[in-house]
């Protein structure tokens, strides 16, 4: 080997171990990197996820239906209008646009909203009837009303505390967007 390429050869190995060097560093630096990630992703759902004290008196004033009238818009996800949803006194009623026709025989609204939803909530409330720990007065109650097969309100009477009120919201809009998007398409 000629003295050229001997020097050739040594600052190739020279340069070789200098970015083996380099590679460690980073791989170091970037482990760092990813407990510290680790360390604020855990402490950002610690803060983020923290569930909501509520006092023992607002938990007692609001154990029975709430006694207060709102008018609440359906939307879809694209900002349309689709259907209202009243409460009142512990009476709960969805009634759709006046330019829509939502088939009342549709499997989001016999299969979810009736079946999954509305049932299930009717027969606890019997059974606590029958326990004895709910009035037979305060069992839920739903009625459709329809004409020609087209739906024009649900009426749900004694829906029960904000919890369920809520579920029974969130349960109306997915059943109204699939609905609207049913009656949409071709």
């Amino acid at each position: 080997m000629t003295a050229p390429d001997q020097q050739l050869t040594k600052r190739l190995a020279d340069m070789k171990s200098f970015l083996e060097k380099r590679v460690k560093l980073q791989e170091e630096e970037l482990n760092s990197l990813r407990s510290f990630l680790e360390v604020v992703d855990s402490l950002l759902a610690e803060r983020s996820f923290r569930q909501v004290e509520i006092p023992a008196a607002a938990i007692s004033s609001k154990a029975g239906p709430a006694q207060r009238s709102d008018s609440i818009p359906v939307m879809t996800v694209d900002g349309v209008r689709i259907a209202s949803m009243i409460v009142e006194k512990g009476s709960l009623q969805i009634t759709p646009e006046a330019n829509l026709t939502l088939d009342s025989n549709s499997p989001p609204l016999r299969s979810f909203l009736i079946g999954k939803v509305l049932e299930p909530m009717q027969a606890k409330d019997r059974e606590s009837a029958g326990a004895g720990t709910l009035p037979p007065e305060n069992i839920l109650a739903y009625e459709l009303e329809e004409e020609n097969g087209q739906l024009k309100a649900i009426h749900v009477q004694n829906y029960g505390d904000e919890r369920r009120l809520l579920e029974l919201k969130n349960a109306v809009r997915w059943t109204f967007r699939r609905m609207y998007e049913k009656s949409i398409r071709p």
